[in-house]
């Protein structure tokens, strides 16, 4: 049973790149947790190290020293098919969705890879493919064609569907709106909430941007230098911050206003 009362939790997370001397630590003893069904944003300037949490979750960055539990169950260090298996229960969907499609495939054949990674059959899996398409709100026409056909927006929703394909208990979305335009991101942060709901999701949502990161999450986690300065409910924290560096952050955002917080 998970005594825990986060679905998803890392604990005295640390996490060292390099070797020897040159070793440079840059998680230091970082402790946070999303509950099930809601939103967690992870919010800190570039190299605070939003992104490291992320890729450690899912096994791309070893950890020297915490540990990382899903449902209670202790994920850190898991390897070969353990590893596989946590990934599809915990999917990351990173930040340039171009990079992470293969441009040879066809967007129906990248949905059929995360479906069934030893036989990538689109047309096996069409009707499958076809579903999630239009769960983020595009034709089923669209698994013809390549990633580079679409717009950067469009190219998100594809990166979207096919980590949802896997039916994952957990998405990380890893600063997936920064390059968009305001109404494009708008449109998939709304998607997002959407799809959280409908399919009871818990999430992780990563973001240099306060305000993006106020409208979807429930709590938020503020990281400076890889170190955890503060945590808590989104309303509490954009009204009454504790720490210096959050109160520096939401003073910096032109569309930050305390009165409709409190409101």
């Amino acid at each position: 049973m998970n005594a825990s009362p986060h679905k998803l939790a890392v604990e005295d997370l640390t996490v060292t790149f390099g070797h020897g001397r040159r070793a440079r630590e840059v998680l230091h003893g970082v402790s946070t947790g999303v509950r099930a069904g809601q939103t967690l944003g992870l919010v800190g300037e570039s190299g605070s190290g939003k992104s490291t949490i992320a890729k450690a979750i899912v096994g791309i960055h070893p950890v020297r020293a915490g540990r990382i539990t899903l449902d209670g169950e202790d994920l850190t260090g898991l390897k070969g098919r353990e590893l596989v298996a946590v990934r599809r229960r915990v999917q990351l969907v990173s930040q340039d969705p171009y990079a992470s499609l293969n441009p040879r495939m066809t967007i129906g054949e990248a949905i059929a890879e995360a479906v069934d990674p030893v036989r990538a059959d689109a047309r096996k899996h069409a009707v499958t493919v076809e579903r999630w398409l239009e769960t983020v709100a595009l034709d089923g026409s669209a698994a013809v064609k390549y990633p580079h056909e679409f717009s950067g927006g469009q190219r998100q929703r594809i990166a979207v569907a096919r980590a949802l394909a896997v039916e994952p208990e957990v998405v990380i979305a890893d600063e997936i709106t920064s390059a968009l335009d305001a109404s494009v991101q708008a449109e998939v942060l709304n998607l997002l909430e959407e799809l959280r709901r409908s399919l009871s999701l818990t999430m992780v949502f990563i973001s240099h941007d306060l305000a993006v990161v106020r409208h979807v999450s429930d709590e938020v986690a503020v990281l400076r230098h890889g170190e955890l300065v503060e945590q808590g409910p989104v309303r509490d924290v954009y009204r009454a911050p504790q720490h210096p560096y959050t109160r520096g952050l939401l003073a910096s955002v032109p569309t930050f206003d305390e009165k409709e917080t409190a409101a």
